[in-house]
């Protein structure tokens, strides 16, 4: 099935795209190869690190890998519109099909483009984006309370450590009184990655920094990276709170391990125990990386969840599948019974398909406001 799927685009490109047009046969078959070379992105990447999640090749070739690879999706899509336009437009006048050359040529054009636009969206460094949630039953000393989260950096050749400095040095900026980190900080195993996430240490807030891995944290020696991440300072929060006092008043932050975990196995995330011992009077925001366990959150008395994973979806329109992986959670604030969700499209992306439209990056700050 797999084959079926990444085959199609490759088909569409070559057979109906490339091979019409008016070009000399030897550049018709260079061309051919390229997109070919281009579809099987994935397969060079496991072969350049062991793992697909992983690319270890020169950070501008993975740039071009992702814009060949979009422009191929973006040309597959836009070039089967350009027949059924054409078949509909054949029928309706009842004459044979035809398609010009300039037809062709422009949406080859069209997808090269977005997928440039794609690309470069998805290398920035994403603004702040400040959001204001009303949290009833908030300690008066909680309000105003600013909390930042980054979530789904996806440090790696990709996004390198001049990237990731950049971000701590955007979040810090911010101000807020805490930061967390939703999950998915890399791709590539701590050797690979060593230097590239030691920026990290540099985040500072005046409550800590506080964090919980992401599925791709379990792709790549699990323990190691919570020991490498502890030894940078980040406080993870492995199926446990923090209580933040200002005075008499207490804000609960928990934080759960990955639905991923038992796959690898590792502990599953357990809300109950995360919320042990906690300050039977405070609000509790939870940090959890998938959004898709939301209901059961608010079902236990979560003011506020934070989660990314989904990546907003990346590009309007597939945004709508992903979101049906994630019980239609995807991008952005969702009311979940009395809880507010929120899911962030993520600082950064997984290398192996940098690409957004529509969804872009972000670095979240939030207001707690007492309702």
């Amino acid at each position: 099935m797999r084959l079926v799927i990444f085959s199609l685009p490759v088909l569409v490109v070559i057979l109906n795209w490339l091979w019409p047009l008016p070009l000399p046969l030897g550049l018709k078959l260079v061309a051919a190869a390229l997109v070919i070379v281009a579809a099987l992105y994935h397969f060079w990447c496991k072969l350049s690190s062991g793992s697909v999640f992983a690319p270890e090749f020169p950070r501008p070739l993975i740039i071009v890998f992702n814009w060949a690879f979009g422009a191929i999706l973006f040309l597959t899509v836009l070039q089967i519109g350009l027949d059924v336009g054409a078949l509909a437009m054949a029928l309706a006048a009842w004459r044979p099909v035809h398609m010009s050359a300039l037809e062709r040529e422009a949406v080859g054009g069209i997808a090269g483009v977005l997928a440039a636009i794609g690309v470069a969206g998805a290398l920035r460094v994403p603004p702040v984006r400040d959001v204001t949630v009303t949290i009833h039953g908030l300690a008066p000393a909680f309000d105003g309370y600013r909390l930042l989260q980054l979530t789904d950096m996806h440090i790696s050749r990709l996004f390198p450590a001049r990237w990731a400095a950049s971000v701590v040095v955007r979040a810090n900026a911010a101000g807020a009184d805490m930061i967390v980190v939703t999950g998915d900080f890399i791709d590539g195993s701590v050797d690979m990655r060593r230097a590239d996430v030691a920026p990290l240490a540099q985040l500072r807030a005046p409550d800590g920094v506080l964090a919980i891995p992401g599925n791709h944290e379990y792709f790549f020696d699990y323990a190691e990276w919570m020991k490498q991440l502890a030894g940078l300072g980040l406080h993870m929060l492995l199926n446990s709170h923090a209580v933040i006092t200002r005075g008499a008043a207490h804000l609960v932050i928990a934080g759960v391990t990955d639905r991923s975990a038992r796959g690898h196995g590792q502990a599953g995330p357990d809300l109950d125990a995360a919320l042990t011992g906690r300050p039977p009077d405070a609000r509790i925001v939870l940090l959890d990386h998938q959004p898709g366990d939301a209901r059961a959150a608010a079902a236990l008395g979560v003011a506020l969840q934070l989660s990314g994973h989904t990546h907003g979806g990346m590009i309007v329109g597939l945004d709508r599948l992903v979101a049906r992986g994630n019980n239609g959670f995807v991008s952005g604030r969702y009311d979940v019974d009395s809880m507010t969700l929120y899911v962030s499209n993520g600082t950064g992306l997984w290398p192996g398909f940098a690409l957004r439209l529509g969804r872009p990056s972000e670095i979240t700050c939030f207001h707690l406001c007492a309702g």
